[in-house]
Formats: C-alpha cells, structure tokens, sequence
C-alpha cells in the first residue's frame, strides 16, 4: 500500500555530501568506540595471561557467525525499509521492521542452543591445551547464551539508521560501549568488591553492555522513530517480506559465515607454528577493527541513502553518494597503513606482549596493513551491491577473497617454514577481491544503476 503522505526523507533532498557524513559521522564514531571497547577487552584479558588472550582469539569464528547472523539480518531489512521509505510505502516499512524482529527470537533461540552443545567441541578442534580450554569454554558460552541483547542491540539500530537517525543509534551503541567498559576492569579483576570472575568476568561485561544498549534502542525508537510502527497485537509472519529481507541479507549472513571459515582454518594454519603465532592473529584482528569499524560506520551511513535514492528512481544522487563514501573510505584507510607501518611494536605492548609475540607481530602488521586501501573500495562497492538489492556478488567477492585464494595461499606459504609469509595472503586476497570487484561494479552498473532515472 502506497502512502503519499509519508513525508519526504532528507535522504532524498539533503546535498549528498552532507548527507553522507551527517549519517555517517554518528555511526563512524560509535562504531569506533566499539572497536575501542573490543581492544580493551583484549587487553584487560591479556593481563590475565597469555593463554587467556588465546582463548579469547580462538573465540572469534563463533563470535563472527553470531554477530554476521544479527548484521545480516539488519542489512536486509536496512535496505527493504529504506527502500519502501523512498517509495512512501508506509505499511511496508512497518512490516520491514517487525518481521525482522520475529527473526531475531528465533536467532537468539538458535545461539543459546549453540552455546550449550558446540562449544566445548569447538575449542577442543582447535588446541588440546586444557587451559586454553577451560577459559574459551567460560568466555563463549556465556557470549552464546546471553547473546539476546546483541541481537536485539543489532535489529534497533539497524531500524534507527534505515530512517536516517543515525545519531540515535550511535547514543545507543556509546551508552552499550560505556557499560561494558566500567564492567570489564571490575568484574575482570574483582574490584569494588566484585567477585574476581577473570574471563568469564569480560563476557558478562559484553553481554551487560548489550543488554543495556538494546534497551536504549528500543526507547529510542518508540520515541523518536515516528516513521517506523511496531504493532505486536495481531502480529504474524509475513514470509514474502522475510524472503525480500534474506534475499539481501543472506548474501552478508554467508560472507560472515566464509569470514569466520577463514578465520577458523586460518587458525588451524598458524597454530601449527605456535600459540603465539594465533595469538598475533587475534589481536591483529581486534586492532584492525579500531580502523575497518569507522569505515563500516561510513557503509552503514551509505547504504540507505544509496537504497533510498533507488527506490525513489534518482541515479545522479546515488552515483554521487557511491563517489563520495569511496573517496573517504580510502582516506581511513590509509591513516590505517600508515599507523600499523609506523607503530605496530607501542600496538603489541598494549597487550602486554612478549619480546617472542612482538618479534612475530610487528612484521605482521606492516604487511597484513598493506591491503587496507585496497579493501576501502572493496568494501564500498560490496555495501553498493547490497542497497541495490544484489548481495549475491558481494558474496561472490568474499567467497573469492577469504576461501578461494586467501587460505590457499596461507598454506601454500607455511610451507615455506616461516610465519612471516603467511601474512603475505591478506594482500595477495585483495588484490584479487578488487579485480572481482570491479568486475562486478561494472556490471551492477549497467544492467542496474544505468537503468535508473537521471533525477537532479
């Protein structure tokens, strides 16, 4: 049912400049508080010990899947809401919204089952190591069991920024962050008379925090997002919207699901030299996300313009955005490569790290680092693909990217006895996810983007 008196979004009238960075900025800088409470984490679970640090990078298979199946399912429904928005369908939009949220119950269900049957047998196919063990056990099932706020974290502020309230989601997410990083010291280490819960102390800290954050975003929306409905009286499955929604957010659910294969066999690659060796790997990946999180936030800002101006039939202003985004993502990324270039060994001593881990992970950086400018317009023209409803090749790119050339040649090069060139797949990958990429942006445009109206 089209509504004409659903008021015209700024996502159709604001300047495209503008535009992006009003929504992005709030997301760019709640995305990075978020990176930053992750390293924190980290970094607190380090002093621990190292084996602690282990565990909790051993984690991040699992960790991926849970977030890429809340992610996913907000992408879809990000981009079906934005769309029905720039076709002043208002019914749509509201079914957009609560059908997304029947999915999240039945992922959380999924997960706390997850939490209580696969972990244990998850780790142990990872390291025989007992303590190891025992802390990712601790850590990982309180992650999957309690995981609801996550989800529900997920779906709230994915609503918020399908309507262009960017600065709300980011509230939600920085009061989320500022929990989890009061609780992590506390309930880590036992102060102010809390118990001293180590590990299991850090997930309670993350669950907390998105629990907290999930609250703040549900007001949020019943406030302030007066576009958006939410009628649970009467409520029932809509399976053709639900169908739209995963037709574009199966495609990022998958690309999760190969990032965290990747990450698992990864894994399995280094662990054969050592530890350490994946321990390196998984504060790599903690401190890369203090850089790739602003650019996610910028995507995250990008998408319902470029989906908005689709369905509304405006190409300049979507080409305009898709420029615009790309120029920016790679200006953070190059601030990226020069920091790992210039200071990876006062990264690793954040992490207290051992003379043994920093002789392994300031070479890492610098190379892994390589790659970020060449991502930067991978993944541009990866969330382009998903506002335009077409997912599929971003999957393509990922599936090309982290299975058919990055673990390949991961183990192709430990063969060569030396864990130095193992980090050379991650520029080899990209180069070749860029080369997929283009190929694709090429075609999306012109059998998509070409075919639209002009517009002003």
């Amino acid at each position: 049912m089209k509504d004409v008196s659903l008021a015209e979004n700024k996502m159709g009238t604001m300047p495209e400049g503008k535009l992006l960075i009003t929504m992005s900025l709030p997301m760019m800088i709640s995305m990075l508080v978020q990176a930053l409470y992750n390293i924190v984490d980290s970094i607190f679970v380090a002093r621990i010990c190292e084996n602690a640090l282990t565990a909790v990078s051993l984690a991040f298979p699992l960790q991926t899947l849970m977030i890429g199946m809340a992610v996913g399912l907000g992408v879809g429904m990000n981009a079906v809401l934005s769309k029905a928005l720039g076709e002043r369908d208002a019914e749509k939009v509201t079914a957009a919204a609560m059908n997304a949220l029947f999915m999240t119950l039945i992922n959380i269900i999924i997960f706390i089952v997850i939490g209580l049957t696969v972990v244990r047998p998850f780790y142990l196919s990872q390291t025989d190591n007992a303590e190891i063990v025992g802390f990712g056990v601790d850590y990982l099932t309180i992650i999957c069991c309690i995981g609801f706020g996550m989800f529900f974290q997920v779906i709230f502020e994915k609503i918020l920024q399908s309507t262009g309230r960017t600065v709300e989601s980011m509230i939600s997410q920085l009061i989320g962050a500022i929990v989890n990083l009061i609780f992590d010291p506390i309930l880590i280490f036992g102060l102010l008379g809390f118990p001293k819960l180590g590990v299991r102390g850090a997930a309670i800290a993350t669950v907390s925090g998105q629990i907290v954050a999930a609250i703040a975003g549900l007001i949020l929306n019943l406030k302030r997002n007066h576009e958006v409905a939410f009628h649970i009286k009467g409520f029932r499955p809509r399976f053709r919207i639900i169908g739209e929604i995963y037709q574009v957010g199966l495609p990022s659910i998958f690309m999760q699901c190969v990032g965290s294969f990747m990450t698992y066999s990864m894994n399995q690659i280094l662990i054969v030299f050592s530890t350490t060796a994946t321990a390196v790997f998984g504060v790599y990946f903690k401190l890369q996300s203090f850089i790739f999180m602003p650019l996610f936030g910028l995507n995250s800002g990008m998408v319902p313009i470029v989906a908005y101006n689709y369905g509304a039939r405006n190409r300049k202003r979507m080409i305009r955005t898709i420029k615009i985004a790309t120029g920016i993502a790679v200006g953070i990324m190059l601030f990226g490569l020069f920091i790992f270039q210039v200071f990876p060994s006062q990264l690793f001593a954040l992490f207290d790290a051992s003379e043994h881990m920093l002789s392994m992970g300031d070479p890492a950086l610098r190379v892994i680092s390589l790659h970020f400018p060449i991502a930067a317009v991978c993944i541009v023209f990866g969330s382009t693909f998903q506002a335009l409803g077409n997912g599929v090749y971003s999957l393509i790119v990922s599936l090309i990217r982290q299975v058919l050339v990055l673990l390949p040649a991961a183990y192709l090069l430990s063969k060569l006895g030396d864990v130095y060139y193992v980090w050379w797949s991650f520029p080899i990958a990209e180069i070749a996810s860029l080369i997929v990429s283009t190929i694709c942006m090429i075609r999306m445009y012109r059998n998509v983007i070409s075919k639209v109206e002009a517009g002003t």
